[in-house]
C-alpha cells in the first residue's frame, strides 16, 4: 500500500526559476478494511471505486509538465481538489483535464471545488477546443462537511478565510483492524478462511477481536491560502500529514494577514497545537530565496517531522500508528 505526497510545485502567486506554481498529488493506497471500517465502504457521491487513489490538489500553471517530470501519468489522478479559484491554484486544470481525454483515462475523475467558482471551473474545463473523452464529474460544494466517501476514506472540506471563497480538505481513513499472524496461527485460521473471518466476524468459535488489533485510520489535511481561523484547526486536528501554506515569514506577518495568508511560524504553531505528525510547508512567496529560513522559523514552535517542500520532492506519509504506542 503506497501512500506519499508528490510535490509538483511550491510557488505562490508567481513561479520562479526553481519553483513551479502549486500542485500536489497524494497517492493514497487503500488498506484492507474490516470491523468498523466496513460501514464506509459503500458507493456514495464521488466514489472512485478503486483500490488506490490519486488526489490532485490545486494544480497551478505547468502542472501537466511537472507530472511528466515526476513520472506521474494522467491515469493516476482519481480526484481533482481545488481550494479556491486564484490562478496559482487552478490554471493547470485545462492541461490536466485535456490530458485525461488524450490518454483515454478509463475511470471517472471527480472534481471538487467551491460552488462560487462554478463559472471559472467551466471556463477552465473548456478553455480550448478538444475532443472530450474523459469522464470528469463535477462536485461543487458550498458548506463544511463530507464531499465524498469511498473505500479510501472520507473526504471533508472546511471553510477557510481568504479574499475569495476557499475551502481546505481533510481525508480520513476509517478505523479498522490489523490481523495478528501469530494469533491466527494459534487459532488454526489460514488462507481464505482469514477473509471469511473478516467478513463474518466469527469463525469456528474464534472471534475477530481475538486474532486482530485496532488499526486507527490515517488522516491527511490540505490547507492553502487562509488566515488563521477555526477551519484551519479543524482540518489539521490529529493529522498524520498536514500540507499547509507558509507564504510569508513572520517578519512579514502584517502582509500575510492583509492578503489572507499564513506565516511559517503560524503554520507550525497550528501543527504543534493539533498534534500533527508530519508537517509539510509550501506555497512560498517569490520574495524569499532561502528555504532554510522557513525551517528555522517553524522549528521554534514545532518539534515533529518537518518538511520544507521542494518541487518534485516525494514525501512519504508516516507509518501507521500502532495501538498502544505513542504517536
Amino acid at each position: 500500500m503506497e501512500r506519499e505526497l508528490v510535490v509538483l510545485g511550491t510557488a505562490s502567486q508567481a513561479p520562479t526559476r526553481t519553483r513551479n506554481h502549486n500542485g500536489y498529488l497524494l497517492r493514497w493506497g487503500a488498506a484492507s478494511m474490516v470491523g468498523s471500517a466496513r460501514s464506509a465502504s459503500g458507493s456514495m457521491v464521488g466514489s472512485a471505486r478503486s483500490a488506490s487513489g490519486g488526489l490532485l490538489f490545486d494544480p497551478g500553471e505547468g502542472t501537466q509538465r511537472q507530472m511528466l517530470f515526476a513520472g506521474i501519468a494522467a491515469s493516476a489522478v482519481t480526484r481533482i481538489c481545488l481550494t479556491h479559484m486564484h490562478g496559482d491554484h487552478c490554471l493547470g486544470v485545462p492541461g490536466v483535464v485535456q490530458r485525461l481525454s488524450l490518454d483515454d483515462v478509463p475511470h471517472p475523475v471527480h472534481a471538487h471545488f467551491p460552488a462560487s467558482g462554478q463559472e471559472h471551473f467551466t471556463r477552465l474545463r473548456y478553455a480550448t477546443s478538444y475532443r472530450e473523452r474523459a469522464d470528469l464529474r463535477e462536485h461543487p460544494h458550498d458548506r463544511d462537511g463530507v464531499v465524498a466517501r469511498d473505500e479510501l476514506g472520507t473526504l471533508e472540506v472546511r471553510r477557510l478565510e481568504h479574499p475569495v471563497e476557499a475551502f481546505g480538505y481533510r481525508l480520513v481513513e476509517p478505523d479498522g483492524r490489523r490481523m495478528l499472524p501469530e494469533a491466527l496461527a494459534r487459532a488454526g485460521i489460514t488462507g481464505p478462511r482469514v477473509r471469511e473471518l473478516q467478513a463474518r466476524g466469527e469463525l469456528d468459535g474464534v472471534r475477530l477481536e481475538e486474532v486482530s488489533a485496532p488499526r486507527p485510520g490515517q488522516v491527511f489535511a490540505f490547507v492553502m491560502d487562509t488566515r488563521l481561523c477555526d477551519g484551519v484547526y479543524a482540518l489539521a486536528d490529529g493529522a498524520d500529514m498536514l500540507v499547509i501554506e507558509a507564504t510569508f515569514l513572520h517578519e512579514d506577518a502584517d502582509l500575510a494577514h492583509a492578503y489572507g495568508h499564513l506565516t511559517a511560524r503560524e503554520a507550525a504553531a497550528v501543527a504543534a497545537d493539533c498534534g500533527v505528525r508530519t508537517l509539510v510547508l509550501t506555497h512560498f512567496s517569490q520574495r524569499y530565496t532561502e528555504p532554510e529560513r522557513f525551517a528555522a522559523e517553524a522549528r521554534e514552535v514545532f518539534g515533529g517531522e518537518l518538511v520544507v517542500a521542494e518541487d518534485l520532492m516525494r514525501v512519504p506519509v508516516p507509518p501507521r500508528v500502532v495501538v498502544g504506542q505513542p504517536r
